[in-house]
């Protein structure tokens, strides 16, 4: 039966062709690949508003570890670009179309490194995108990423929006004592195996269980246990994030469900109160999970994203 279900539903909306769906949305959408500086192939996609409605901002995305930006996540920019903002997003190595083995990150740097290039390169090519407010967006692991984005082009961008961002791995999902020090062995000499023992994250991040379904039906989820090099390095990315709230100083709004169980709603707490930023929100949303924008019910999600076009609005 999940055969046949996977078979009848190519896109997380169903049968209708990508095309056809975008027109019917009101938005126009692209793909193709972009060659990062260090030579590595990743796929890419753009969701904006019609020819006719020229876009008033710029949302550059980031998606989370083993997701990608064909299946669910496409949620968000078709709504952001059906509300007048110019959507950009790539496969991170490792993820989706993009080149690399399936869900290993072994240099997060390098990654932001890539998004970096990327952003500026679609900022750079079209003259009518030049002049406008250009935004951050990540989800999870992608909002770390945002941060760690920040820290090197600290005046870029205008704002970021940090879902569940992955600031720190919470401890109801990080391995105990003695598995991190066997694992940090280990990863010395197989760097790529995915033995980590870890909880469902699908399970754990989606609350409405038919979209649990559709989540799952994702041809490119990766469906293995975590790999020794990737999760060595997110510990690592963490760890700094978490050390260096302080230095945040570009306008904010961070979401967090305080049923998450993924990420830790409280780190979200300490970035708001730690951050130097002189413009940030905060929003923790009572008894929502990790996957607050395509795994919650539709009235929760109308809600977040109500809260994510309002600070939008007020600074376009």
């Amino acid at each position: 039966m999940e055969e046949v279900q996977k078979k009848s539903q190519p896109f997380y909306w169903g049968n209708t062709p990508e095309e056809e769906y975008y027109i019917q949305q009101g938005i126009k959408s692209t793909k193709s690949y972009y060659t990062s500086p260090r030579g590595l192939t990743l796929f890419t996609r753009s969701w904006q508003p019609p020819s006719s409605t020229p876009p008033r901002g710029i949302i550059c995305m980031v998606h989370g570890y083993g997701n990608d930006i064909s299946w669910t996540f496409q949620a968000t920019p078709v709504f952001l670009a059906q509300n007048g903002f110019a959507c950009f997003a790539l496969d991170l190595q490792g993820h989706g179309l993009s080149r690399g083995l399936k869900a290993y990150v072994p240099n997060v740097d390098l990654v932001v490194d890539d998004c970096i290039s990327f952003f500026n390169c679609v900022l750079t090519q079209d003259p009518l995108l030049q002049n406008l407010p250009r935004f951050l967006y990540g989800e999870s692991m992608g909002g770390a990423i945002c941060l760690l984005i920040h820290f090197k082009k600290p005046d870029f961008f205008k704002g970021a929006i940090l879902i569940a961002p992955m600031c720190k791995i919470s401890e109801k999902v990080r391995p105990r004592w003695p598995i991190p020090q066997i694992l940090t062995f280990l990863a010395r000499f197989t760097p790529t195996l995915p033995i980590v023992p870890t909880a469902d994250l699908l399970d754990k991040s989606v609350k409405v269980p038919q979209k649990k379904i559709i989540a799952a039906m994702n041809p490119m989820r990766y469906q293995g246990k975590p790999r020794l090099g990737t999760v060595l390095e997110l510990l690592r990315v963490t760890n700094y994030v978490s050390k260096k709230l302080s230095d945040v100083r570009l306008p904010f709004i961070v979401l967090h469900g305080n049923a998450d169980v993924v990420t830790d709603p409280d780190v979200s707490r300490e970035l708001y109160e730690l951050s130097k930023s002189e413009d940030k929100t905060i929003k923790i949303y009572d008894g929502m999970l990790h996957s607050l924008l395509f795994g919650e019910t539709d009235e929760n999600i109308a809600i977040v994203r109500g809260d994510i076009f309002k600070w939008l609005n007020d600074r376009c």
